[in-house]
């Protein structure tokens, strides 16, 4: 009869035990839920969407400057496409011209001197 009692406090012990944990799941779940997006801000994320895209598409497909001092310009992919193409038909030309063009546009210049001092 011992054995009977403490394996059913046993199994109720477990099922509340679970039961607690069923509901903290519940009431977390009830208050973490987000506000619900209104009319507004569907717009203004939409609006800001595709403006995100227009700015990639200019990017992909017109020409601009990327750094001017630099001499780095962004080209439409098409033409891109092309000029790699153009230069690759010549491997050794093309892998010295990329060298030169990526050694140019990281070109770090070297740091100004410093002005000694007047006890020196």
């Amino acid at each position: 009869m011992r054995n009977r009692t403490s394996a059913l406090a046993y199994i109720v012990g477990v099922v509340g035990s679970l039961l607690v944990v069923a509901l903290l799941v519940k009431a977390m779940q009830r208050y973490n839920q987000p506000t619900p997006v209104n009319q507004a801000r569907v717009e203004e994320r939409r609006k800001a969407l595709a403006d995100i895209h227009q700015a990639e598409a200019k990017g992909l497909n017109e020409y601009g400057w990327v750094d001017q001092g630099k001499g780095i310009v962004s080209l439409p992919i098409a033409r891109a496409k092309e000029l790699t193409l153009q230069d690759y038909k010549n491997p050794e030309a093309a892998r010295k011209t990329m060298i030169t063009r990526a050694d140019k546009a990281n070109f770090v210049p070297p740091k100004a001197p410093e002005k000694p001092s007047q006890y020196e």
